[in-house]
């Protein structure tokens, strides 16, 4: 398996003091096999709980582990985009601090990085309540039709994604929508996207966010602005 020179590696994190010690622990322990050089980026979203505190001890410990903090709680959208802005290599990879999915499997995706500019992952069975699932249907239907992205889940939070990529492409959501915005607006600047299945675990530690109604709504809504948009 051919590695890449070099990988930013970041997780959004909200309230996952728990769950960040392994991430960052299982990082350090396998990311060396996929990179040459890497960096990992715990990014804080104004956690109410002791998430900066155990991220900050890690990045005292490790010189290539580093900790970027918003003041207060501005939404999934605006992690990923200081998760992207913050990344200094040429090709960042992201996944969330719950530990839903496992890093060993970027090894699934590492060859469509030599490939695409977009490598992604899609989940080959949900472990999520049965409405986030209808919702995702949906939500991945929609996008198919609007947009022509062809992509089996949006959502994914399982990319390889290169910095050129997200250095050109002005992000506006700080919403969930981010990560449909980020695949439209690629597909339409001319950037490859190619995806495979990963697997997809049921969350061990702590709860969800980002799935309630108005979450939801708000989704919803700035899809259909965005189609507005580019008509």
């Amino acid at each position: 398996m051919q590695k890449l020179k070099e990988l930013s590696v970041f997780f959004p994190a909200y309230n996952e003091e728990e769950n960040i010690p392994r991430m960052v622990e299982n990082a350090l322990k396998v990311i060396p096999s996929f990179s040459e050089s890497f960096e990992v980026i715990i990014v804080n979203d104004g956690s109410s709980d002791n998430t900066e505190e155990v991220a900050r001890a890690f990045s005292e410990k490790y010189p290539n582990v580093r900790v970027v903090s918003h003041e207060k709680n501005r939404g999934y959208g605006a992690a990923l985009k200081t998760g992207f802005s913050s990344s200094k290599y040429e090709n960042i990879f992201f996944t969330d601090g719950d530990g839903q999915f496992h890093l060993e499997e970027i090894d699934r995706i590492l060859p469509l990085a030599h490939e695409a500019d977009l490598a992604i992952g899609y989940r080959m069975k949900r472990n999520d309540p049965i409405h986030r699932i209808i919702n995702g249907k949906a939500y991945n239907l929609l996008v198919r039709i609007l947009f022509g992205v062809k992509v089996r889940d949006i959502d994914c939070a399982f990319k390889i994604i290169k910095k050129k990529v997200t250095d050109s492409i002005p992000l506006k959501s700080e919403s969930q929508f981010v990560s449909a915005e980020l695949l439209i607006k690629a597909k339409k600047n001319g950037f490859t996207i190619k995806q495979t299945g990963v697997h997809h675990f049921p969350r061990e530690i702590g709860k969800p966010t980002g799935n309630s109604i108005k979450a939801i709504v708000n989704s919803f809504k700035e899809l259909f602005k965005l189609w507005k948009e580019l008509r």
